[in-house]
């Protein structure tokens, strides 16, 4: 990075002469930047030889298109990995970076944006079966077996796909992320979505334990989104008998739609090695706390490549250091564009591994700013938070929330900002209420609430070009809006009254929430506890374990299966981190959250309108939300009191050995993890009595 030392009074003066400098190669580049949704993998019956899936892109797609149902189709998709050439742009530079990264490939994909995975369109009822065909150089580390060195990172050329979110079997060609294919091999995963699946946002990736940070910090993650056309249907005595999908809620109406962004958020940590990407990434000293310390130069000198390809690149404070930019669908401060009083529907997803994205949308003060928006030349840090501070000062934008990990909310959340921790996902229904130009911004967070545990310093992700007449009272808008698609899209009777009148009691969904309540009479009294924890091995080295406390935490142990769970049974889970903060994530069952406790040991912030001590409000309205990853706040010292989680779940349909961790993804490669296993009857494998 270059710039830390700079003359600060001089700052502004720099600031708006680079921005009229620049405002020409800004326009352009911001041109060659413009948002649009990732194209979908193109599909084929499998059933027909000449109609094998490619990765065939329809990149002219309207934004709001949506694939007609088709639930109990086969379907058949390629996808192809492979290293890739490409660059990518450094706003604090103004250039390209040429980077070799690993990466998702197919025919016909966008050249110029390979790093964010095509999107897999699914409806409830569908098989889909993805080839997936690992072209990557061997790799020698992939034959490591021995126990002791499974959690050092390892087999970066090795590869599987996990379809995280969705609710479908754990084992053989499912799901299944104990499976390993190694390079030249290739292999076809089946996914055979319920009819029953709930619609929503949910995202794949690779999950090899050992290098899932490294691929997935790569750019190789794409969204998955299964779309439903489920009514809500009314029994004879006009009560809901049976929840639809907010999908059919969202349908277009005459003098209305509702444009899908889908938002693929990803930090690539790429660092620069010579012009062929080979030899060590290059390493410098600063002097932090008064004593050196070794840390990743991430300057890039002409005629370096940039890549992913040491641990080190996502150390704690490495990606605030390095001076890269969340990218949204492969691109770097894409602009869009959208219609004054549009109610637009934004699917989030973090796709990162190693930083707290606090999504706000800010209007630009003045409308001459409208041609410079970048951030100006220099340090990404120091320049993004003055740029911000000086640009980026009008009202911000409110929205609703509607939906947390692709599940459908019992009520609209109006937020100004909105926490998306690694593996997150956010359903937002957007209108703009005024033209003008719009900061997409990552605000500020408090120390206790982000990965980094730092106070992260404002990022500038992309910006929104408005026209078209003004509106008045964002979310009196978007409830008018929503009625008006009710009483066109919903059945007459008994369902249309009660979605209506949820609506106008402060836009209520309770029609489209998609799993039913775990009540306290289901739950079996043993309550799961899981702690994460990172700790100091008999030889001093760091370990990044789970345990049912503290002191016994363990890191991952391929050939131990941790926990022996009941098909059929509900439980209670309470969940802590005992330092550091760490999202937890489990496979195949989503789960409710009951109550957050605080330090105090009798705060609740899960309640609506809760705030932590130190100002945070992620936590707030999340009492009875279904989830698959939630963010574990650390104790603040050792004298501290925990944060203390109570989620519960049920465990339905599947049986199988799976994995729950860290969605920190190295720590889960170092060894954050752990096996979990529901049989028939919930014990170990040696004591089922039947066959195995």
């Amino acid at each position: 990075m270059t710039g830390l030392h700079r003359n600060k009074q001089a700052r502004p003066l720099v600031l708006s002469t680079l921005a009229l400098m620049c405002a020409a190669a800004t326009a352009q580049a911001a041109q060659e930047r413009s948002f649009s949704n990732p194209p979908s993998l193109e599909q084929a019956a499998p059933t027909l030889e000449s109609a094998r899936g490619t990765l065939l892109m329809s990149a002219d797609q309207p934004l709001n298109a949506a694939p007609q149902p088709h639930a109990g189709r086969e379907r058949l998709l390629d996808l192809v990995i492979q290293y890739t050439h490409n660059t990518i742009y450094n706003p604090g530079t103004k250039t390209y970076v040429p980077v070799y990264l690993r990466s998702y490939t197919g025919t016909d994909v966008d050249p110029q944006v390979p790093f964010v995975a095509p999107t897999i369109d699914v409806t409830p009822g569908d098989t889909v079966r993805i080839n997936l065909d690992n072209r990557l150089p061997q790799d020698k580390s992939c034959d490591v077996t021995e126990p002791g060195k499974m959690n050092i990172p390892h087999c970066f050329n090795g590869t599987n796909l996990h379809s995280h979110g969705l609710w479908v079997s754990p084992t053989g060609n499912s799901d299944n992320v104990l499976l390993k294919i190694n390079p030249g091999q290739k292999f076809q995963y089946e996914y055979n979505i319920p009819a029953d699946h709930p619609a929503g946002t949910f995202w794949y990736h690779p999950h090899l334990h050992g290098s899932t940070a490294l691929q997935v910090g790569s750019g190789m993650a794409g969204a998955l989104v299964i779309r439903g056309d489920r009514l809500p249907k009314a029994g004879k005595d006009g009560a809901i008998v049976r929840n639809g999908d907010i999908d059919t809620l969202l349908k277009p109406i005459k003098g209305q739609e509702f444009p899908e962004r889908l938002l693929v958020m990803q930090q690539i940590p790429y660092a620069c090695v010579g012009d062929k990407g080979e030899g060590p990434v290059k390493k410098k000293t600063i002097i932090e706390k008064g004593k050196p310390v070794e840390v990743v130069d991430w300057n890039c000198n002409e005629g370096e490549i940039g890549v992913v390809k040491s641990y080190d690149q996502f150390a704690p404070k490495e990606w605030q250091r390095s001076g890269r930019y969340t990218s949204i669908n492969g691109l770097v401060q894409p602009v869009f564009n959208a219609k004054a009083g549009e109610v637009q529907r934004w699917r989030l997803v973090h796709a990162g591994i190693r930083d707290t994205i606090t999504l706000k949308i800010v209007k630009l003060q003045d409308k001459k700013q409208l041609g410079m928006l970048e951030t100006p030349q220099g340090d990404a840090i120091e320049a993004a938070k003055e740029f911000i501070d000086q640009t980026c000062t009008g009202e911000s934008v409110p929205y609703e929330v509607i939906a947390a990990d692709g599940l459908t909310y019992a009520k609209a959340q109006g937020k100004e900002q909105v926490t998306l921790q690694p593996g997150y996902r956010h359903d937002l229904l957007v209108s703009f209420p005024s033209e003008g130009g719009y900061c997409l911004i990552d605000e500020s967070s408090p120390k206790s609430g982000s990965v980094s545990q730092e106070n992260n310093i404002p990022q500038l992700l992309g910006y929104v070009k408005v026209d078209g007449k003004a509106v008045s009272d964002g979310k009196e808008h978007i409830k008018n809006v929503l009625l008006a698609a009710a009483e066109q899209n919903m059945p007459e009777g008994a369902v249309r009254k009660k979605v209506v009148a949820d609506l106008k009691d402060d836009l209520q969904l309770s029609s489209f929430v998609p799993h039913r309540t775990v009540e306290q009479s289901e739950l079996q009294p043993e309550v799961q506890k899981l702690v994460f924890n990172i700790f100091p091995n008999e030889k001093n080295i760091t370990q990044f374990g789970i345990g049912e406390t503290a002191e016994t935490a363990k890191a991952y142990q391929p050939e131990v299966v941790d926990r022996e769970l009941k098909l059929g049974n509900a439980q209670q889970w309470q969940l802590q981190s005992a330092l550091a903060g760490h999202p937890f994530h489990i496979h195949v069952n989503p789960f409710q959250i009951e109550k957050i406790i605080g330090p105090d040991g009798k705060t609740d912030l899960s309640e609506p309108g809760a705030v932590d001590t130190d100002g945070d409000t992620q936590y707030a309205g999340l009492k009875g939300v279904w989830k698959d990853t939630l963010f574990v706040k650390p104790r603040a010292d050792e004298k501290s009191g925990y944060y203390t989680v109570y989620v519960n779940t049920r465990y339905e349909r599947y049986i199988g050995e799976f994995v729950l961790h860290c969605h920190i993804l190295d720590h889960e490669d170092q060894g954050m993890m752990q096996n979990v296993r529901i049989s028939l009857d919930g014990k170990p494998a040696g004591a089922h009595g039947g066959h195995h």
